[in-house]
Parts: structure tokens; C-alpha cells; sequence
């Protein structure tokens, strides 16, 4: 049975803007390999709520797995929980698992602070408004400051696990979504990237052995990389094949085999994650 696809929906006019990088995209991409899946899109949308409807709207009508991080905090230009909810056609509520969180987190920074807890003061009602979230919503707990984000499923069959776009928060919410929920789906074996670098060849003449090998390896996709000033390897097509790594081998050693006829110059292979030597051959 096959893994779901997963998707990620980044959500922020400073990405867009430029004013800060997005590293979600990278480090999801690094969670899901340690544990053999793969992302299978990912979509970047601005603080807009007619955009972000829209955009979690299709990811609700998908069985896919997605991850959005950004704007469900208590500010004017956080949108996300109530967009979730208009996506969805359901109302906001305050979640009484996350009021209880968010109270025990002011709870704490009173503490910390030395200063008498006052739940009523205006700032810390104000403060609950994070906890208003979709009906239906369920928790996803945050390690960090407690403050939860929510996962709600779709119509779809699918679900989105929102989060907030704070790195060191929303990284280990991801994990902890992905351990939860989906480790049935793990592939210890793990995913993999197997190609080389070819010179002075026309990717439309290799056409036909990348056919080939996907005819033969359904499990496997045939990928070709094409470029034309590449710092270091020039002008080249890197020419490879990505899958379940007990598959790739197969696939890749075919892949060769079957270019040998064309008498290509090659370049070095690349194998994405590098494999791992155990202890005894590094020692030897």
C-alpha cells in the first residue's frame, strides 16, 4: 500500500516579500527522509484570506498529508485559523484543551517573571485567541512555549497540520505529527536519489531508455536535470533515477546498462542522501 502524498502550504507576506527565507521547505523535506518519504508539493501564499481559502480548500479536497505553517497566531495579519475554518464551512470556537494550555503557559511566564497570574487582564484574554480554532479541530501539541497548533481532516479524506511559522516551533510539531499519525508509513529502508553526470548528450535521444526504465521499475520515477553553466560540472544533464531505496538500485543499474549503446562521456555519480558506511568499514 502505497505512502500518501505530502504537501506543504508556507503562509506569509515576509516570504514572499523576501524579507525573511523559508526554511520549512528544506527541513520538512529532511524530516520526512530519516524516515523514507518524500514531499510531493508545496505551495507559498501571502497574508491574502481570499488566497489562503482558496489554497487550503484544494489541500482539503486531496487525501493528502499536509503541513501549513504561519499565521495562527492572535494578530491582525494572522489568518490561517480563520481561513481553515471558512475552507472548511465551519465555525471558530475556543478549543477547551488549548485554552487550558494557553493558561498554563501565562501561568508559567508569571512565574517566571514574578508577577501575580491574572487571567482576566486584558492582554491574557486576548492571549486565548489562539486557541479559537475550527470545529472539529484537534490538538498539536507544541514542546516549545505549549502554545498549540491544530490538525483538522477534510472532506477529502485527507489532513492539514497547522503550525506556527516560528522554526523552533513548528519543526518539532511536524515530527511529532508525522510519529504520531503516519509511522506505519515509514520506509526505514529509505528514499533515494541515484544519477550521473552526462556530457554532450541531447536529452530528447535519451528519451526512450528513460521510458524503458520506468516501464520496468514502476516503483521508480526517471528524473533528468539539464543545465547550462553549472559552476562546476559545466554544461551537462544529470541523468538519475528516485524511489524506495530497494528499488533504486535495480532501476539505476538498468538505467546504465541501457545507456552503454549511446557512448556517453560521463561525469561523477551522485547518490542523494549519501550512503552510510557502518563503523567497521570506516575503521578499516
Amino acid at each position: 500500500m502505497n505512502s500518501p502524498n505530502i504537501g506543504l502550504v508556507v503562509i506569509g507576506d515576509e516570504i514572499l516579500s523576501g524579507k525573511r527565507v523559508d526554511k520549512h521547505l528544506p527541513k520538512l523535506i529532511e524530516l520526512l527522509s530519516e524516515r523514507g518519504l518524500h514531499l510531493d508539493w508545496a505551495e507559498y501564499v501571502g497574508d491574502n484570506r481570499e488566497r489562503i481559502i482558496a489554497a487550503l480548500k484544494r489541500a482539503f479536497a486531496t487525501s493528502d498529508v499536509v503541513f501549513s505553517t504561519g499565521g495562527i497566531g492572535a494578530t491582525p495579519d494572522d489568518h490561517t485559523r480563520q481561513c481553515a475554518a471558512a475552507a472548511l464551512g465551519v465555525p471558530l470556537s475556543l478549543h477547551p484543551e488549548a485554552k487550558a494550555l494557553i493558561e498554563e503557559r501565562m501561568q508559567d511566564t508569571a512565574r517566571e517573571t514574578g508577577v501575580p497570574f491574572e487571567p482576566d487582564r486584558a492582554d491574557n484574554v486576548h492571549r486565548l485567541n489562539m486557541g479559537v480554532f475550527p470545529l472539529g479541530a484537534r490538538i498539536l501539541p507544541n514542546p516549545y512555549n505549549k502554545i498549540p497548533g491544530f490538525s483538522l481532516d477534510g472532506p477529502g479524506g485527507g489532513t492539514i497540520h497547522f503550525t506556527p511559522g516560528f522554526p523552533v516551533m513548528a519543526w518539532p510539531m511536524m515530527a511529532w505529527a508525522l510519529d504520531t499519525y503516519y509511522a506505519s508509513w515509514f520506509r526505514r529502508g529509505g528514499w533515494q536519489e541515484r544519477s550521473v553526470i552526462i556530457f554532450g548528450a541531447m536529452e530528447a535521444s535519451l528519451t526512450p531508455v528513460m521510458e524503458r526504465v520506468e516501464a520496468a521499475h514502476p516503483g521508480v520515477k526517471v528524473f533528468s536535470l539539464p543545465s547550462v553553466d553549472h559552476p562546476e560540472h559545466g554544461k551537462h544533464i544529470d541523468l538519475g533515477v528516485k524511489g524506495p531505496i530497494e528499488e533504486v538500485g535495480p532501476a539505476y543499474a538498468d538505467l546504465r546498462a541501457w545507456l552503454a549503446p549511446f557512448g556517453l562521456s560521463y561525469g561523477k555519480e551522485i547518490v542523494n542522501p549519501p550512503e552510510r558506511q557502518d563503523k567497521s568499514s570506516r575503521n578499516q
